[in-house]
């Protein structure tokens, strides 16, 4: 029998062999102080990602206890996505994540931040520099991720490989990932993706890739549980008509007359149509560009000039103040560039990053297969939409969501709708069947939260809790 010594020795030989092996690697956690502002860094050893980010900068978010987190997570190399959490109001230790992104493509998500769902927003005005609390903030009730994607959009800077929706989808992946890394606290918890107006690309797609990432068994399991799309863009067959339709029948004000409207109509059948199933039909980028030339010059162009309308919101003139563009100014101010750690100066929808996705022909790219597919997996899903908004509008929405293809898809289409209410008071009409539910929103423009900031955020929780959305 070895002595007691003897396998002390061994034991410490043995681990101080295992230490020192060069295989071995190590997070690393570090506190850098740049021009009075204090970093968090965190070098994740498995993934290679740098995460550096700002405590709680009082910027935006000012409820007393309520923790934020604003700067950037590395999602490849020189690749530096930014980003902006805000904890729950209530719960956070248990609540659940969601990610917000704004459209575009190439638009920055601090847009929904600041004027639709963020915990402040601006007053109408010039005068109003400085933003106040949002009572309906979604971070009443869910830890909040706002994402600048792709690069070069907002705070977000460094090389752009993305030229599609396609390819944006494997970045925002590795960003959640990242996000894990530096915040593991929240791996476990229910998530969901809430987008609009090009969220109609980007929400099926990054709902499936997650999904598919899932499956695979790579990376951090993502608790994928909600998709809410409001005011999206998802396929220009179906679409592209609800243009005329709607410019014709809306409730408001007919923008075109019976005879325009014939007129139009001819024009996308013998025009617009062909080449859009010539994009889906051969998937080239050269056919996909034609597909969205051909539109924009027979439909959406000329359209777009029949009257003195602002396209996102009808019953408004063209140089329509609302939603209030101060933050674009406040984000410019060195002092609060400073204070949340921002690196580059803000870009709210630049025009390199679209001009990649319009190099492919990604607008008329249909993801309807994409919307099919992850709600057929039983996700929870809300396709929604402001009745004031032109550009992605509500007839073109309930097109799609009519065509789903999902189990309970002749149920939901056969069904007609129905008042929607939030305590008593009609604020749109619904119909829901299984885990899919589409919502038209009363007296709302393309940003649906900014002009329903109550009914918004009852459609968040609703939907966040897995659970079709009901009248209260």
């Amino acid at each position: 029998m070895r002595s007691f010594s003897s396998l002390l020795t061994a034991a410490v030989a043995f681990a101080t062999a295992v230490f020192a092996a060069p295989t071995i690697t190590h997070d690393k956690r570090s506190m850098v102080e740049r021009d009075g502002v204090v970093y968090n860094v965190f070098e994740h050893a498995a993934t290679g990602a740098r995460i550096e980010f700002v405590n709680n900068s009082g910027i935006c978010e000012t409820t007393p206890g309520v923790n934020q987190y604003s700067g950037y997570l590395s999602v490849g190399t020189n690749m530096n996505m930014w980003f902006w959490f805000f904890e729950a109001r209530q719960n956070p230790s248990t609540a659940p994540l969601a990610a917000w992104f704004n459209g575009g493509p190439g638009c920055s998500s601090m847009i929904g931040l600041f004027q639709e769902n963020g915990p402040c927003k601006f007053k109408v005005g010039s005068s109003n520099t400085t933003p106040v609390n949002n009572t309906y903030s979604f971070n009443n009730y869910a830890n909040m991720l706002y994402v600048d994607q792709p690069i070069g959009v907002g705070f977000s800077y460094g090389t752009d490989d993305v030229t599609s929706t396609e390819t944006a989808a494997p970045y925002v992946w590795k960003l959640i990932q990242a996000f894990y890394s530096s915040f593991p606290q929240y791996k476990s918890r229910d998530f969901g993706i809430f987008t609009e107006s090009y969220g109609g690309h980007y929400g099926p797609e990054f709902a499936k890739y997650i999904q598919d990432q899932n499956t695979a068994g790579k990376g951090e399991k993502i608790n994928l549980v909600a998709l809410g799309v409001n005011n999206g863009w998802f396929d220009a067959e179906i679409q592209e008509p609800q243009y005329i339709q709607f410019s014709y029948n809306n409730t408001y004000k007919p923008l075109i007359s019976q005879s325009q409207y014939n007129s139009y109509m001819s024009k996308f059948k013998s025009s617009c149509l062909p080449q859009i199933q010539q994009c889906k039909s051969s998937g080239s980028n050269s056919a996909c560009q034609n597909a969205d030339r051909a539109c924009n010059n027979a439909i959406e162009g000329p359209l777009t000039n029949s009257g003195d309308f602002d396209v996102y919101d009808i019953r408004a003139p063209s140089n329509d103040p609302e939603p209030p563009q101060n933050y674009v100014k406040y984000l410019t101010t060195a002092s609060v560039v400073k204070a949340i750690g921002a690196k580059s100066t803000y870009q709210e929808c630049p025009d390199a990053p679209y001009n990649k996705f319009a190099s492919t022909g990604d607008g008329p790219r249909s993801f309807l297969d994409e919307l099919s597919s992850v709600v057929s997996t039983n996700l929870t899903t809300i396709v929604w939409a402001g009745d004031a908004d032109w550009i992605c509008n509500w007839f073109g929405n309930l097109a799609v969501a009519n065509v789903v293809d999902y189990p309970g898809n002749a149920a939901f289409a056969s069904k007609a709708l129905a008042p929607y209410k939030v305590n008593g008071k009609e604020g749109g009409q619904f119909k829901t069947e299984g885990n899919l539910s589409f919502l038209r929103v009363y007296a709302a423009g393309h940003e649906v939260p900014y002009y329903q900031p109550e009914l918004a955020l009852q459609v968040f929780i609703q939907t966040m809790k897995k659970g079709a959305i009901q009248s209260t």
